[in-house]
């Protein structure tokens, strides 16, 4: 396939249509601009399964405005996906002939596992790469994909016939909320879900996300009105569904739904959605599940771009953004090295291999990002790197990865006076000095010899052993430690400089 500088993608779904357009950068993909619209295409499915006027003319009008948006890109540029109300109307042909020349772009109408192998690349890219095996759920207006895989690939794919529009069209008609309603609606949905139990059961998965739509109004619901449990757990979790399902009967119509975090384009779909949702939880044993920006929309764009291979989409972005901002690689190197070596002396006897070995790729991210922020102005620059690499978009960071990535970058030199909170994790406390230490010593951005270093540290002491006679050599050295006896004390640690006579080189 030619290469674009510019891709688009355009999701004709069930409850809404979806407009993304990415920038290509050496094989990534930076999100420039979407559009979304809530067209409803399933609530225009009549019985005898075909599309009314009106659900027609309100698609038309959606399309002849994302139309204005894609004008001028090149046809292989962009790609067009129709998904369940557009698989299943009898009458989609003919649509497709006036949606078609209206947009002016081929729509492609995909099958319902295509559609579940592009939700979950889109998924899979918008999270960190791990080996475990995650279950993703995905709530469309007309039907639900579930996807087991692992990386970058799929192992199991299944969409069921049922959608958050379907459903509550199909069981909340007139609006009304009620106890047999409701029961009926989570029935109906764990009756589908039977068929795909032993394949999807809790056994072959570690992890569970929920993507589009329906899964993140439940999950700012549950967050905005602390429908979480006892825990305070993020994203959604079966605790916090009994909650909301409380709510909604009590409300018993949707016409009197009024809640936080729940916008009102989808009040009137949200209850078919819920039963859906609460079904999966009940069925498939889940007792907890994170939320992702990645969608069907972000896989079509990776689709297009061809990128089938397994790669840390986060070295990748960390490579792009050390290019992008012009980092100074050699000095990015200096400090990595350096505390790297510091973090491992201070986490040796950490119990958790797994969150050490993490905690090392992060500082090791960090040390390359640091001076990214040196691009927008020299004086502060920590906090411009931090608010560059907390708020832009880094694909393959969850967003909880970025936050730390930032107040660590944040954390590298100045007070400490603020990230208390951050510095009370005794891996970030140990990420944190390391990285301090490392810029201190490298001030000069030269190549230094240094001498052996030896470092400890534990929540109320840190205790640097150093070769007096080298300090007295690199005078403005020692008084940078000496400043961060200072800086250290502000959070009650007690931060030392005491003389070390090896001759071991430490790097």
């Amino acid at each position: 396939m030619r290469e674009y500088s510019t891709l688009a993608a355009v999701d004709l779904g069930s409850n809404s249509f979806h407009l993304q357009v990415a920038r290509v950068v050496d094989k990534q993909l930076y999100p420039l601009d979407s559009l979304k619209e809530m067209v409803r295409l399933a609530a225009g499915l009549t019985i005898d399964k075909k599309l009314d006027e009106a659900s027609q003319a309100c698609a038309l009008d959606c399309l002849k405005r994302f139309s204005e948006r894609l004008r001028g890109f090149p046809t292989h540029a962009v790609r067009v996906v129709g998904t369940n109300s557009l698989r299943v109307a009898r009458n989609a042909a003919e649509f497709l002939v006036k949606a078609e020349a209206v947009l002016g772009f081929p729509i492609e109408i995909i099958a319902g596992h295509e559609e579940a192998r592009l939700i979950y690349l889109g998924v899979a890219h918008s999270l960190p790469v791990s080996d475990n095996n995650r279950l993703i759920i995905d709530i469309g207006g007309g039907s639900t994909e579930f996807i087991i895989g692992s990386r970058l690939e799929p192992t199991k794919l299944e969409s069921l016939y049922m959608g958050c529009v379907s459903h509550s069209l199909r069981f909340f008609p007139d609006g009304k909320i009620t106890k047999g309603a409701m029961k009926r609606a989570e029935l109906a949905a764990q009756t589908e879900i039977q068929g795909i139990t032993t394949e999807f059961s809790a056994e072959q998965w570690q992890e569970t996300y929920g993507s589009s739509g329906t899964a993140r109004a439940l999950g700012r619901i549950l967050k905005l009105n602390n429908y979480g449990d006892s825990n305070k757990t993020e994203g959604i979790t079966l605790e916090g569904l009994e909650r909301f399902r409380e709510y909604l009967l009590k409300a018993g119509d949707i016409r009197k739904i009024v809640i936080a975090g729940l916008h009102p384009d989808r009040v009137p779909v949200i209850a078919g959605g819920f039963a859906i949702m609460f079904a999966a939880f009940k069925e498939l044993g889940i007792g907890r599940m994170l939320l992702t920006t990645g969608a069907l929309r972000q896989g079509v764009l990776y689709d297009m771009l061809g990128r089938f291979h397994n790669e840390d989409m986060r070295e990748i972005s960390v490579q792009q953004f050390m290019q992008r901002y012009r980092v100074d690689s050699a000095q990015a190197a200096r400090i990595e090295s350096l505390s790297l070596a510091l973090a491992k002396q201070l986490l040796v006897n950490h119990p958790d291999e797994e969150a050490v070995e993490s905690a090392l790729h992060l500082l090791s991210w960090a040390a390359r990002l640091h001076e990214v922020g040196i691009s927008v102005a020299h004086s502060g620059y920590h906090k411009h790197s931090a608010y560059i690499l907390g708020n832009a978009d880094i694909p393959g960071f969850s967003k909880m990865e970025q936050m730390q990535l930032s107040q660590l970058v944040l954390v590298h030199q100045g007070s400490l006076s603020k990230v208390s909170e951050f510095l009370a994790n005794p891996i970030s406390l140990a990420q944190s000095i390391a990285l301090r230490l490392a810029a201190i010593f490298y001030r000069s951005r030269t190549s230094i010899e240094l001498p052996p270093i030896k470092i400890q540290a534990n929540s109320s002491s840190c205790k640097l052993f150093i070769s007096q006679a080298w300090l007295e050599c690199n005078p403005l050295t020692e008084t940078l430690l000496r400043a961060e006896v200072d800086a250290w004390a502000e959070l009650k640690i007690n931060f030392s400089i005491r003389a070390s006579y090896t001759k071991k080189s430490l790097v």
